[in-house]
């Protein structure tokens, strides 16, 4: 049990790591990762796959709820997703944007 709670930990504390220095893209490389590395530490420690499963799956969305936790109590946040999805730059860089004449 010690394991489950050690991935658990581990993974919530990668999705905070993230949200601090990456993009919300970064999530797809890490969230297979998280599954990969949880999945070969429960089978080495002798978990079957009904027990493991459920366990793998709470990591990653411990994972991407604390990467949504990080990014919202993040200093550079505005209070919206938007410019991560649509690509706007935010109000501070906006006029530092080369190639437009002013």
């Amino acid at each position: 049990m010690t394991i489950a709670f050690t991935l658990l930990l581990t993974s919530t504390l990668v999705g905070l790591a993230t949200s601090l220095y990456f993009r919300v893209w970064t999530l797809m490389l890490v969230s297979p990762l998280i599954a990969v590395l949880a999945a070969i530490v429960l089978q080495s420690d002798g978990y079957a796959f009904a027990t493991g499963a459920p366990i793998a799956v709470a990591c990653l969305a411990f994972n991407q709820i604390a990467y949504l936790a990080g990014a919202m109590l993040s200093p550079d946040n505005d209070g919206s997703i938007a410019e991560e999805i649509d690509g706007i730059p935010r109000r501070r860089r906006e006029h530092k944007v080369h190639g437009q004449n002013e």
